[in-house]
């Protein structure tokens, strides 16, 4: 008989029920060993569906599951820090929704911890898995643009009813169907949320840069807007990096909900320039040498990859697979941008990290 690896789950809401559990139920290494979530009825129906062994409305409950390897964790962002922090304490490997905290001394101190337990911490960042930024993340580590002094992010999705709480179409990504709708409190109020686009969604496309770069900002000059709603809708840093590179972040949380997301990426340097673009599928290295490079892609080569972070972590939790694709300390670098940003956005003045 196969020895299977046993999983819990905190926070099986939308995102969870759509996206990380359908990847988790198909694999026959894998045993969904434990779920917690709020709401008596909509916890039996998550246990039913996937064939969780047990369910639980306390999460340190789920951590007393003997045998458990892993655990996914997604909660409402503000509860992130509380319950990862309590998985990686007693030697649990791992995957934390992005963000993966709302302040920075938080983020920091869990990856710290998970360094310190000898266990993986991932964030599910579904870009990092497709070829077009696998491609970017092994010619950025040799080096393709030299030594970097400028880098340009700017992503926007089509999130604005659910910033504004009200109701959410979605735009897809994830690996299965709808069980819930989003709840639009977790998005919409800034308590419970910690904040908005830049939370929200900005954290995918931080991750993605400082991942791809390895910077580490040192002071953030920000604006916010939130023209219909109580957080933020557009976000726009100037960043300073350690080091002395400098770069800017912009986000708009006000595409249409018939459209995709969009997610541009430059990245300049002593050597060159790399330019990424998710939504037009383009990956091209320009040289002041002449050497480029231009992928060869598909049309729909940008597109959210959702179920690789979690097929990711199901690898690493049963030992097939020891790369994580999706560090914590890549969404530690974004927190960091964010939480500075926000504090800018209160002083009116740069915010050092």
């Amino acid at each position: 008989m196969k020895i299977k690896s046993k999983i819990g789950l905190i926070g099986a809401g939308w995102w969870a029920t759509a996206n990380h559990l359908p990847v988790l139920v198909d694999r026959d290494d894998i045993e969904l060993a434990s779920v917690c979530r709020l709401g008596a009825g909509e916890l039996q129906q998550v246990k039913d569906k996937f064939g969780f062994t047990h369910a639980t409305e306390d999460y340190k409950e789920l951590l007393d599951t003997a045998g458990l390897k892993g655990v996914v964790i997604a909660s409402p962002h503000t509860l992130h820090y509380e319950h990862a922090l309590a998985a990686l304490k007693r030697g649990l490997h791992v995957l934390c929704e992005k963000p993966l905290t709302t302040k920075a001394s938080e983020a920091r101190e869990l990856v710290e911890e998970a360094e310190r337990q000898g266990v993986e911490l991932m964030i599910p960042y579904g870009w990092h898995y497709g070829e077009l930024i696998q491609e970017a993340k092994r010619r950025m580590d040799e080096g393709a643009v030299g030594k970097i002094e400028f880098v340009m992010c700017h992503m926007a999705s089509p999130v604005r009813s659910l910033l504004e709480g009200k109701q959410f179409l979605s735009t897809g990504g994830g690996a299965g169907e709808n069980m819930f709708a989003p709840a639009a409190d977790t998005w919409a109020d800034p308590v419970i949320a910690g904040g908005g686009y830049a939370l929200a969604q900005m954290s995918h496309s931080a991750g993605l840069a400082y991942w791809l770069t390895g910077l580490k900002a040192e002071s953030v000059s920000a604006l916010t807007s939130a023209p219909t709603s109580k957080v933020e809708l557009y976000d726009t840093f100037s960043v300073r990096f350690s080091g002395g590179a400098i770069g800017s972040f912009s986000g708009a949380g006000a595409l249409p909900d018939n459209q995709q997301f969009q997610l541009d990426v430059r990245i300049f340097g002593s050597e060159g320039v790399m330019n990424i673009d998710v939504d037009r599928a383009r990956l091209e290295v320009l040289r002041h040498d002449g050497n480029n490079f231009d992928m060869e892609l598909k049309p729909d080569a940008g597109e959210y990859f959702g179920g690789g972070p979690t097929a990711n972590f199901a690898d690493i939790v049963s030992g097939k697979g020891s790369t994580n694709w999706a560090p914590g300390w890549a969404g530690m670098r974004a927190v960091e941008m964010i939480d500075a940003a926000y504090r800018s956005v209160e002083t009116g003045r740069t915010a050092s990290v």
